[in-house]
């Protein structure tokens, strides 16, 4: 696995990216593959290079990172003087030139050319095939199962984060990319779920790296997709059958959710579906774990030798509204930390002590400790072997939980819940149980919004379910856990299309309120 990893970083430059001229003329542009020999090992770099990308600092680790955290209401920012495109995600002044979603001297480092790329590469690997004889029975098939997950993946953000966007596919010629137009949300979500239920069909049945989709992976992401789509039965329908062949697909709930944040442990744990798998190697700043330097504080010496930079830290409110009896809150937070060689532990109250930069606050420690598991989590911990988790096994049981509520099976809900909050009860399994949190009995939708809230904390959700539930102005109200925030809702559902986009595109429109 590692070896596989390996090759997927040093493809980052070699196909992902492919020149920096090329993403500034036109983010979205395809090009033809290359006039070359196509075999299966050709096609096999292809779709290697795509998922690459996951790893790039543009994606999850870092630019679209901080913007899904800082949009949520569970982070904001604790270090005032970090850069200016971080605090207007937080604050809800977004520009529409905001670095980053595109930045036209680094548009490699922003998450709009990103996840084109992404896209790119999935077009590409399925052109590829189309060039190949006849291999045996599923090969083809199987590759373009993990390519187009992968295209499924990349519009799955796009679409709700900037709601209507040009849709490319292999089809699409260079020419004819350079004036798609955007195509509306019902289209691009027709596309999305064609995709993955072809995934599901030709993806094998387990992956022992599941930074590759399996078919667990496609049913998941189906469920997820239906779910947004508020089509309940569909959800329910997906997410159950995830469920019900967890045997055949090796998922299943980890004992000890803090096993599931542990670098060396995920590697064993069943509850991963599909993750970003880093690979503790920096080239040329790619393939790095951005999130433990941006959640970590400055002079903390608790998991590695050099802190992090105290950018995104949880209000005070989201700590102390969190029951003390519920494990995932210790896994969750860093309410002190060691802040020299000697040992010497401080309080949450005093990190500014250490440094002026720093919130006194607790801070979040699912990225920081995974970080330090390793030897290589030096500069801040961003050369770690980190597992970010894309989609596992709790979020798939908290997707049926809230079709069946409302399917009015609630409850099957109830079940589905229990499920996870007896895992939190129980801790790391060596003591008592706790009695937090308790079972539940009549689970209505804003207890299943909790306990994804809370489950799924920190881990790139929250903002998508304000979006689709429309929270925000009850979130982001006087009484959200953050304080009234300049959220509107005409407005700050959506992101900007990047205004370069538009000028190199005449068939593309702004959002309102850009």
């Amino acid at each position: 696995m590692k070896n596989y990893k390996y090759l997927l970083t040093l493809l980052v430059f070699g196909l992902a990216i492919v020149g920096c001229s090329d993403l500034e003329e036109d983010a979205r542009s395809q090009l033809e593959p290359d006039e070359r020999l196509v075999d299966l090992q050709t096609v096999e770099t292809t779709v290697a290079g795509a998922y690459a990308n996951t790893a790039a600092r543009a994606f999850l680790s870092r630019a679209l990172g901080l913007t899904l955290m800082l949009r949520s209401d569970m982070v904001a920012i604790g270090n005032p003087t970090t850069a200016p495109e971080r605090i207007e995600n937080d604050q809800f002044t977004v520009s529409s030139t905001n670095p980053l979603i595109l930045n036209p001297s680094n548009p490699e480092r922003s998450f709009w050319p990103r996840m084109y790329q992404m896209i790119r590469g999935a077009n590409e690997t399925l052109r590829e095939l189309d060039q190949l004889d006849e291999q045996d029975a599923g090969v083809k098939e199987e590759i373009a199962g993990r390519a187009r997950f992968l295209r499924a993946f990349a519009y799955y953000h796009l679409v709700r984060l900037f709601g209507d966007v040009p849709y490319l596919d292999e089809t699409t010629s260079t020419i004819d990319a350079s004036v798609a137009p955007r195509e509306s949300v019902d289209i691009v979500y027709e596309n999305i779920i064609a995709d993955l239920e072809y995934a599901k069909e030709w993806l094998p049945d387990t992956r022992t790296n599941r930074a590759l989709p399996g078919k667990a992976a496609a049913g998941a992401y189906l469920a997820s997709v239906y779910l947004t789509r508020q089509n309940y039965q569909a959800a329910y329908t997906e997410a159950t059958d995830v469920i019900n062949n967890a045997g055949r697909y090796n998922i299943a709930l980890d004992p000890d959710y803090r096993n599931i944040f542990h670098s060396e442990l995920s590697d064993f744990s069943l509850e991963p579906i599909f993750i970003i798998d880093f690979v503790g190697t920096n080239i040329n700043d790619e393939s790095r774990d951005y999130l433990a330097a941006f959640t970590g504080f400055y002079g903390q010496q608790t998991y590695y030798a050099s802190g992090g930079w105290s950018v995104m830290v949880p209000s005070l409110a989201v700590f102390n509204t969190w029951d003390d009896g519920d494990y995932r809150k210790d896994v969750n937070f860093d309410d002190e930390a060691v802040i020299d060689n000697m040992g010497t532990v401080i309080p949450f109250t005093q990190f500014s002590s250490v440094d002026g930069r720093n919130a006194n606050r607790p801070h979040i420690a699912k990225y920081t400790a995974m970080a330090g598991d390793t030897p290589q989590a030096n500069t801040s911990g961003r050369d770690s072997n980190s597992n970010y988790q894309l989609m596992r096994y709790a979020e798939v049981l908290l997707i049926a939980a809230e079709a069946a509520v409302e399917l009015g099976n609630t409850s099957e809900a109830d079940g589905y819940i229990n499920m996870i909050r007896e895992r939190a009860r129980n801790g790391n399994g060596t003591g008592a149980p706790s009695a937090v949190p308790a079972d539940i009995s009549g689970a209505t939708i804003d207890d299943v919004l909790e306990e994804r809230r809370l489950e799924l904390a920190f881990e790139h959700k929250r903002w998508y379910d304000i979006v689709r539930r429309r929270l925000g102005n009850e979130v982001f109200g006087p009484n959200g856990l953050e304080g009234a925030k300049n959220f509107d809702p005409n407005r700050d559902y959506l992101l900007p299309i990047p205004p370069l986009e538009i000028t190199n595109n005449p068939n593309l429109e702004q959002n309102p309120g850009y």
